[in-house]
This record gives C-alpha cells, structure tokens and sequence, in this order.
C-alpha cells in the first residue's frame, strides 16, 4: 500500500474520530460548565481512552480550536450563500431565524460557557476574539451587498451598522441560552425590524451617528 493510499484511509477515520469528540466535549462543556469540564470527562463521553483523546486534542484549548474551526466553515458556507440569493434581507431574516433564535438551547449554553471562559482564559480569549472579527467581517460584507443591490442605504457606514447587529445578536444568543420564556418568533421579528430600519438608515441611535 503506497503513502498516499494510508492517507487517504486514514483520513475518513481521523476525521470522524474529531467529529466524535467535538461532539462530545459539547454535551460535557454544557452538562458540566467548561471550567470544571476536564479532559477525562471528553473522553468518556466520547467512549475512548484518554490517551487517545490527547493524541487529537491535546488540552481543552485545542477542542474549542476545533470548535472554532468547525463553525467557521459552517458560516463561511452560510454567509457565502447571501451573494447568491436574490434578496440580502430576507437571506438574513432567515438566518437569524434559523441561527439565532431558534438555535437549540445546548448550542446558545456552549457560547455563553466560551464567553465566560475568555475572561479568565487567554488562549480562549484570542480565539473567542477571531471569531467574532470573522463574523464582523462577514456581516460587513453582507451589509455592502445589500447597498449594490438597494436594498440598504447607500450613505450608511457597513462597520458600524455590523457592529450594532453583532452586539445585539449577541444579547439573543445569551437570552436563548438563558431564559427559559425566550419567545423566538417575537424576538425574531423585533430584531429583523431593528436591523432593516439600521440597513436603511431609517434608524441611527443617539451617540451612533457614524451609523450613517
């Protein structure tokens, strides 16, 4: 068997062998609170030994790595999406529907676990602050399609309206997490409402002129 043919049989199991335990650190981190979650705890959950479980990831640092990784794709896909569809607006409507506010309560808990581990973590916290440039980025550039296409304003600054969405779309995410009356639908639809007035300029907060 050449080189090239190991890597290629190798690879389908590595690969699974990740998933399984990105999989798993999620229920743990959630169930248990990344803090007190320890690599043990990953790897019985996973049903391996933690010998292997350091042979892929080698700290909990390099599991939210992944995880990081993992979701980055996802929305890289996601955003990408937007420059194909007919309508930027209702590519994000749908988006916050579908990633924010009906986004599973495990998922929104994971988030609120990294945040609060950034704060005391700087491994996690470098990581934690990629993302959120990524996302930035990725709502900018959506923000611009949408001025070429009229369906937002052309005088309005993309950065900052970006900003205002993320942060706001960030106090969601805490809320799906931790309020057990969150209603998705309503939130939703304020939201959607929020941003398109911003999008159009229709909207600039007091102290946010940049906004325009």
């Amino acid at each position: 068997m050449s080189l090239a043919t190991t890597s290629r049989t190798r690879r389908p199991s590595d690969a699974g062998r990740r998933d399984r335990i990105l999989e798993a650190a999620e229920r743990v981190f959630v169930a248990r609170g990344f803090h007190a979650a320890t690599m043990q705890h990953v790897a019985e959950a996973a049903g391996m030994s933690a010998g292997n479980l350091y042979r892929t990831f080698p700290s909990k640092e390099a599991i939210v790595e992944g995880l990081c990784a993992r979701d980055q794709q996802e929305r890289a896909a996601n955003f990408a999406k937007v420059a194909e569809v007919e309508s930027v607006m209702a590519a994000f409507a749908a988006g916050l529907r579908k990633h924010v506010v009906s986004r599973p309560r495990a998922k929104a808990t994971l988030m609120v676990e990294i945040w609060s581990e950034a704060a005391r973590n700087p491994a996690i916290a470098a990581m934690s602050r990629a993302v959120d440039a990524d996302i930035l980025t990725q709502l900018e550039r959506m923000i611009e399609i949408a001025k070429m296409r009229g369906e937002a304003s052309p005088t309005v600054n993309a950065a900052s309206v970006a900003r205002y969405i993320f942060t706001y779309v960030s106090g969601l995410l805490q809320r799906v997490a931790c309020d057990p009356e969150f209603d998705g639908d309503a939130e939703g639809e304020r939201a959607f409402k929020l941003f398109k007035a911003l999008c159009e300029g229709a909207l600039a907060p007091a102290g946010t002129e940049s906004l325009r």
